[in-house]
């Protein structure tokens, strides 16, 4: 094995006579370096976009939130606020009342998602999504409403020259009289805007959630969700079987993932497609190095006959050549991998490419990647090297 790796660096380090055959080598290992760069910082300039669009998710998604199984509404009684509140892992905890209701400007109306937040609603989300105004008072009609929602109906912070209202249906049964029995309405004054995504913006409104109770006709202790901020250091999974305890597993408990396990998908399933797409192109490249190594047996003919003279094995002189292979593409990858993490170094500290004006492409640099580029180029190259090196047989000289 060593004999036949001490060959093989020789003739990969060492220009060959035939200067065609030197070209080839030198195409082959361009395009090796080349391919496992580009696939690198295709990965990595994925795995940033992927990282960007799950931010504005991090911005008012909880760590874990509790929603009912089958009902609308569930019961959080003062006992279990008690012992949530003295689980091991639980930081904060917020009750949530959300539903569809109707908000009209004038005469203008559209229909919008009420989300009723108590005071114990994060502050640091608060500061990361409210770009205009303030955030509400307790015990007060005000609302936040996204910037889309405040287009729409045309109406500002703040702004006593136009009449806010929310309407939601009146639950129960019977034939109604007049529109007016149909629908609660409670009159609101917009304090604030908020900014995280276009399809928060275009339909969601904040209020209190005693606002919100009042809206829809809830009990005083009935919530729609319960958002829930945990630590680090502690076990969601473990978290996750007593809270369901805690409300007789009537409720369901889903972590950030689950609650967006549609964008997720998609994202993982575009980054699968795109290294795959990637990948195979660079299969293709990597057939440079097959020819490379055929063309290398063809001229070293006479060298092999002199070590098969010598008593070298069939399988010593295939080795020979996988070696060349597999060695060309272990220092290519590596190279290539080089070359990538400089890209997406100088793209990060100088932000080279950009989306908008303000707003630099986002890249991630992670060691994932890195293992994934480099594994993908050794097999890829050692398929490469084995069918090369079969072509050993084809000489007629070995008979």
């Amino acid at each position: 094995m060593n004999f036949s790796f001490y060959i093989a660096k020789r003739y990969l380090f060492t220009k060959s006579k035939n200067k065609a055959i030197n070209y080839i080598t030198l195409l082959a290992s361009i395009g090796i370096v080349v391919g496992t760069a580009a696939l690198f910082i295709v990965l990595s300039g994925f795995a940033g976009l992927k990282a960007f669009s799950l931010e504005f998710t991090n911005l008012t998604d909880p760590d874990l939130k509790i929603v009912p199984k089958q009902s609308k509404t569930f019961t959080f009684s003062q006992q279990q606020k008690e012992k949530m509140a003295a689980m091991k892992g639980v930081i904060s905890f917020s009750e949530i009342v959300e539903d569809k209701v109707l908000m009209r400007c004038e005469d203008k109306f559209l229909a919008v998602s009420l989300k009723g937040v108590d005071r114990q609603y994060p502050a640091q989300t608060i500061d990361s999504i409210l770009s205009y105004g303030d955030w509400m008072q307790p015990d007060l009609p005000h609302v936040v409403s996204g910037w889309g929602v405040s287009n729409t109906l045309g109406f500002n912070t703040y702004d006593i020259t136009k009449t806010l209202r929310l309407y939601a249906p009146k639950p129960g049964k019977g034939q109604l009289m007049s529109v007016k029995d149909a629908f609660r309405n409670m009159k609101v004054v917009n304090v604030g805007l908020f900014q995280i995504n276009d399809a928060l913006n275009n339909s969601r409104v904040f209020t209190t959630i005693e606002n919100a109770k009042y809206l829809l006709g809830f009990s005083n202790e009935a919530v729609t969700a319960i958002e829930i901020t945990t630590s680090e250091a502690f076990k969601q999974s473990q978290m996750i079987s007593q809270l369901e305890a805690l409300f007789d597993n009537q409720v369901e408990v889903k972590n950030r993932i689950q609650l967006n396990a549609a964008l997720y998908k998609m994202l993982n399933t575009e980054q699968m497609a795109v290294y795959l797409i990637f990948t195979l192109i660079l299969a293709i490249a990597l057939f440079n190095i097959l020819g490379s190594i055929v063309m290398m047996i063809l001229d070293k003919k006479k060298d092999l006959q002199t070590l098969f003279s010598l008593g070298a094995s069939k399988k010593a002189v295939q080795t020979i050549f996988f070696a060349q292979g597999f060695l060309m593409s272990f220092f290519g990858g590596l190279m290539g991998i080089f070359l990538g993490v400089s890209v997406i170094f100088l793209q990060q500290q100088f932000e080279m490419v950009l989306i908008t004006p303000t707003l630099a492409y986002p890249v991630l640099l992670s060691w994932s990647n890195v293992g994934i580029a480099f594994f993908t180029i050794l097999v890829l190259g050692t398929i490469a090297s084995l069918l090369a090196s079969w072509q050993i047989k084809k000489l007629e000289f070995i008979n």
